[in-house]
């Protein structure tokens, strides 16, 4: 399936909009990861265990909304945004992911 940030795949034409899709997903972000994410920031370098935790919320969110764009009988999403938010929970942090875009057939 075609996933697109635009409202229309480059050479293509959408010929009917299905409705608007989405996908999200809720990551628990672990004490060590945090603790060692403390200590790279504070060294200058990149938080490693951040990018993977956000890069594994991204694409679960991705897959979802793409199953839900199937379900529909689309060939592809377009338009599609990709929203990152921290969450604070009693039990620590949490990360969300969450992508929309609006499912349509191609012709």
């Amino acid at each position: 399936m075609l996933i697109s940030t635009t409202d229309t795949p480059p050479g293509r034409e959408a010929t009917a909009s299905l409705g608007v899709v989405a996908g999200e997903a809720i990551l628990d972000v672990n004490i060590f990861r945090d603790l060692f994410a403390g200590i790279t920031d504070i060294l200058g370098g990149r938080s490693q265990g951040y990018q993977k935790a956000l890069r594994e919320a991204r694409d679960h969110a991705m897959a979802d909304m793409e199953a839900e764009a199937h379900a529909l009988g689309a060939d592809a999403v377009v338009g599609v945004d990709i929203d990152y938010e921290a969450i604070d929970t009693q039990k620590g942090a949490m990360l969300m992911v969450s992508c929309n875009g609006t499912a349509v057939r191609l012709g």
